[in-house]
């Protein structure tokens, strides 16, 4: 199961906040907190708080463990940007962009192999052999 959450309009660049999501995706929720805590970009903390926004909603809404929970996906997009003036010598003006980030960030469960029944694993192993030695038949062949 998939806990898709959302943080729309944060006002950080959008380079600034995927260099910290690039560290931290794929870890477990347990690593990337850790990761988060020792990273000293402005990012981090926007990252960690959207982090655990996420594992709230799982834990809340959807009944899931947070040790069984780990950080699929992180997309770290555009959001809106303000446009800005400076005045400037001799009347003029310089403009400038605020920008803003929106963050996705989609958490799975993973699943344990022990939830799988005894005639389910011997299945699964049966078929594993099954592949190998087929394998190596056609090695024998040729």
């Amino acid at each position: 199961m998939q806990i898709i959450t959302r943080f729309n309009n944060i006002r950080i660049s959008t380079r600034k906040i995927r260099i910290v999501a690039d560290a931290i995706a794929g870890l477990s929720l347990d690593e990337a907190e850790d990761a988060l805590s020792v990273i000293s970009k402005r990012g981090a903390k926007t990252i960690d708080k959207v982090l655990k926004n996420a594992v709230a909603n799982a834990v809340n809404n959807s009944r899931l463990e947070k040790n069984n929970l780990i950080i699929k996906n992180i997309d770290v997009n555009e959001g809106q940007t303000l446009k800005r003036y400076r005045p400037s010598t001799r009347g003029r003006t310089h403009p400038y962009l605020k920008r803003s980030t929106n963050i996705r960030i989609v958490l799975e469960e993973k699943v344990p192999v022990q939830s799988l029944g005894k005639q389910e694993k011997k299945s699964a192993d049966a078929k594993a052999m099954a592949g190998r030695s087929a394998d190596k038949k056609g090695e024998k062949d040729e």
